[in-house]
């Protein structure tokens, strides 16, 4: 058995797991969980939840002021607590998730100075996120040097893509000169979706072609055709896609140059309102969270989540059209998991597709659970998206393959 302890980093929050994996295990579904726990609202009013499946177990404030001083709590944490201290000592690695590959790393790799330096040097194009990882990573390294640490992307599943998907219609010289072309994101989530449902339904992931929704802050929706992603809507940054909490998604480009000159502001202001100003927020102002939301009746929050449920079933409709068929559609990350009312909202006009809502089925908050009738033609499964169990196991079988 390996003992891994998995960091998974947002833009001001952090996500850590002690885990119990098998060597031998298929499929990250199979990883037990010893300890789960994150911070929240880093450099801010931080506070330290512990979980127990979905349910906080306990919370307390936390002085934790950046991504250092977090992954030091975490360890603090873990070291404080009787039923888990001895853990550290048996760590077989450590697992740190990296929004952003590049096209350079389709697997998990075991971090070294030149993958360092890699993940730097993509810090323009997630600089939110890589330099979180970084952060993690030079504490590790402090804190646990005799334990190998691992990272995996949350781009290495979209490399499948086909050319016809990742190449935006811009100057092939100029795109190909700068590395632009689409990278998506989310990638931990959505293999989680696909390999756990092949495994609830006891098929290979290669036998599936399906939509996965991950739909949280941050939103993406990703289509699988025969296990392999073959298209998804986060592009070059995680801005463009879906509307998302705070970010945009995708708007026409020319609105930027606009902006610039008439609100007399650069490049990076613009960027800054689209990416923190936007979205369900910029909309309804105030709130990104869903379930404020639904409780509002002001009009401003009425059309905000519209808009958020309407872009999201486009997503899935343009999806069918590229797939010609799909076996299901899966429901993942916090509002996928906890918004029947969205889930309902974008299957409803799926019936031509051979998608039957079982409305009952759907009202369920609890864990992974079909929310389409059993005859259904087109299946559809909430399921909840455990990125932290997906990143180990890729590490796994990075440490494995040597």
């Amino acid at each position: 058995m390996a003992i891994a302890l998995v960091f998974n980093p947002g833009s001001n929050s952090l996500k850590f797991e002690l885990l119990e994996l098998d060597e031998k295990q298929h499929t990250a579904s199979q990883t037990t969980k010893l300890a789960s726990a994150a911070l929240d609202d880093i450099g801010k009013e931080a506070n330290l939840s512990v979980y127990r499946g979905r349910e906080v177990i306990s919370e307390r404030d936390a002085n934790v002021t950046d991504m250092k001083s977090a992954v030091r709590t975490a360890l603090s944490w873990i070291r404080e607590q009787d039923e888990l201290s001895h853990k550290l000592e048996q760590l077989t690695f450590t697992a740190v998730r990296v929004v952003h590959g590049g096209s350079k790393y389709k697997s998990a790799v075991r971090v070294t100075e030149n993958v360092r330096s890699d993940i730097a040097a993509l810090e323009e194009l997630a600089p939110l996120h890589n330099k979180s990882s970084l952060d993690i990573l030079d504490v590790l390294a402090e804190k646990l040097p005799g334990i190998p640490a691992f990272a995996t992307f949350d781009t290495v599943f979209h490399h499948t893509l086909p050319e016809r998907a990742w190449r935006y219609p811009i100057e092939r010289e100029t795109a190909d000169r700068h590395g632009i072309r689409k990278f998506g994101f989310h990638g931990v989530s959505h293999r989680y979706m696909l390999e756990h449902y092949a495994y609830t339904i006891g098929k290979r992931p290669d036998e599936l072609s399906l939509i996965t929704l991950h739909l949280e802050s941050g939103s993406s929706a990703c289509a699988i055709a025969s296990g392999r992603s073959v298209d998804t809507t986060m592009g070059f940054t995680p801005l463009e896609g879906l509307m998302m909490g705070s970010r945009s998604g995708s708007i026409d480009p020319a609105i930027i140059p606009y902006l610039m000159q008439k609100e007399s502001k650069s490049g990076e202001e613009i960027l800054t309102l689209l990416n923190k100003r936007s979205g369900l927020r910029g909309i309804a102002g105030g709130s990104l969270d869903t379930r404020e939301l639904v409780k509002r009746s002001d009009p401003a929050a009425k059309l905000a989540l519209e808009m958020f449920s309407y872009r999201v079933r486009l997503a899935v409709g343009a999806y069918l059209a590229a797939l010609g068929t799909a076996d299901a559609i899966l429901f993942g990350g916090g509002i996928g998991e906890d918004s029947p009312w969205l889930r309902e909202e974008v299957c409803v006009g799926l019936g031509r597709w051979g998608l039957e809502l079982d409305h009952e089925a759907n009202r369920s908050i609890a864990g992974m659970v079909r929310i389409s009738t059993e005859g259904s033609r087109l299946q559809a499964w909430a399921i909840p998206a455990e990125e932290g169990l997906q990143i180990a196991h890729e590490c796994m079988l990075a440490l494995i393959k040597g």
